[in-house]
């Protein structure tokens, strides 16, 4: 297949989930796809915009060929998906010493994530240029969200096996409970303080309402 041939049928594809897939042929260059996802977020820090972007401009900004980014990403919005990971923070996995240690490291996570965005205006700008796109978006939540919400259930779940929290409580529920007021902080009211202890003290507060009665 010709690299024009090539590159108009993956331009086709509009799956985000086979961003994620592994490469089929020959072994993907690590340092070319740094270049491109470097290039990405190069022309975003200059002031472009998500939807202004272009596979051709981010391609020559890279000195790469479309077809080397096609042959990586199916289209622009697989790409944005991958240049947001980029600038994702790995988060420290729960030690599994207590319900209440665990949902501590996940909260305390959140509460630093939140700070970066404010000090952050590259990540500022991509986050909320990309939640406007609602497949997008979709596709991070699923990729990336989706991770660290199983990651929370699976604590709540141990929590609930060693009796630190009611068996009648929807985890679900409870997952929001604890999550809820550190989102809003950090996301829907941006103006709002996101103190050291806050982890803490949600934790407790919601702990209190869920803990086995004696």
């Amino acid at each position: 297949m010709s690299d024009v041939a090539d590159m108009t049928d993956m331009g086709d594809r509009t799956d985000l989930g086979c961003a994620a897939a592994k490469v089929r042929g020959r072994p993907r260059s690590p340092a070319a796809d740094a270049a491109i996802i470097e290039a990405a977020l190069r022309l975003l820090e200059e002031g472009a915009t998500v939807d202004g972007l272009s596979i051709e401009r981010i391609a020559r900004e890279a000195g790469v060929g479309k077809a080397t980014v096609y042959r990586r990403w199916p289209g622009k919005d697989a790409l944005m998906l991958e240049v947001l990971r980029s600038l994702e923070e790995s988060g420290p996995e729960p030690a599994g010493i207590s319900v209440r240690d665990d949902i501590v490291t996940v909260l305390e996570f959140m509460r630093r994530r939140g700070l970066a965005k404010r000090n952050s205006a590259l990540l500022r700008s991509v986050v909320t240029q990309m939640h406007a796109n609602r497949e997008l978006w979709r596709a991070y939540e699923e990729n990336v969200i989706a991770a660290r919400r199983a990651s929370l259930y699976e604590v709540l779940r141990r929590g609930v096996e060693r009796g630190e929290i009611r068996g009648d409580v929807d985890l679900e529920l409870l997952g929001e409970l604890f999550t809820g007021p550190m989102l809003t902080r950090a996301i829907l009211h941006e103006w709002r303080e996101l103190p050291e202890g806050l982890a803490e003290r949600i934790v407790d507060t919601v702990l209190e309402g869920v803990s086995p009665r004696g």
